[in-house]
Formats: C-alpha cells, structure tokens, sequence
C-alpha cells in the first residue's frame, strides 16, 4: 500500500492512493493555508472512524445480524497546545436493524478496537479511545 503526496499551491496538498482516489489536504488560513480541503488530523480521525466502521459491521453481518443502518461519530479532543495531537478520542456506533443483539454489536466494538483497526492500535499509543453504542430496534 502506497500513496502519493503533492503539494498544489501554497498549503495545499492532493493525496493520491494506489487505487487512483484523491482526498484534497489544507489548512487553515491562520497558518497559510485557503481551508479548501480537510485537515489532515480530520482526515485521520474520519480514516479511524471508517476502519472501525468496516471491522464493526463486518464482524456483525457474519453474526448474521439484521443491520439495516449504521452511523459512526467521531470525536477527537486535543490540547491548546497542540492543536494536532489528539489526547482524548471517543467512537460512537449507532446500529439499527431488527433483533440486533446486544452481546453481538459489544463483542464486534470490542474485536475492532482491541485486535483489528490499525488505525485505532495507531491512535491508541498516543491517545485514550473510549467507546460508546446505540442500538435502534426496527419491527
């Protein structure tokens, strides 16, 4: 896995992957940047929500739970400091669907966080990850 990084003008960036998608990186006008792009600490934290995400609902579908929505919220804290570091970062799953167990939707956060997400094991060195689920039951 690969990508490439060039710089566009100014602060701003384009990141290439190797399947071809581009992701637009700027920074704020403050320190020389337009703000045409996400941050590259947004676009960590929406890489960690998505790598979770895929784990959870992965994990879940095996189970064979009847998910028909799920939604990630992802919120990361950082010190005045700097403003780049994340100390505190807390996921939120929301799952809906019909007979979603309980058991099935906590042992899948647990897998995602605990063994699978590289992104996650990444952040976790450096910040403290807490969890927290909403289950939706659908008739």
């Amino acid at each position: 896995m690969k990508s490439k990084i060039k710089l566009v003008e100014d602060m701003q960036f384009v990141g290439v992957a190797d399947s071809g998608h581009a992701v637009a990186m700027d920074a704020p006008p403050s320190v020389g940047g337009r703000n045409t792009g996400s941050k590259p600490s947004e676009l960590l934290l929406m890489a960690f929500g998505g790598c979770t995400g895929m784990d959870v609902i992965s994990i879940l579908r095996k189970k064979k739970q009847d998910v028909t929505n799920f939604e990630i919220n992802v919120k990361g804290e950082t010190p005045e400091s700097h403003p780049r570091l994340f100390t505190n970062i807390h996921v939120e799953y929301i799952v809906a669907g019909k007979n979603i167990s309980e058991d099935a939707v906590k042992r899948a956060i647990e897998l995602s966080l605990d063994k699978y997400c590289m992104v996650g094991n990444t952040l976790n060195k450096a910040s403290k990850i807490t969890s927290s689920y909403k289950i939706i039951q659908e008739d």
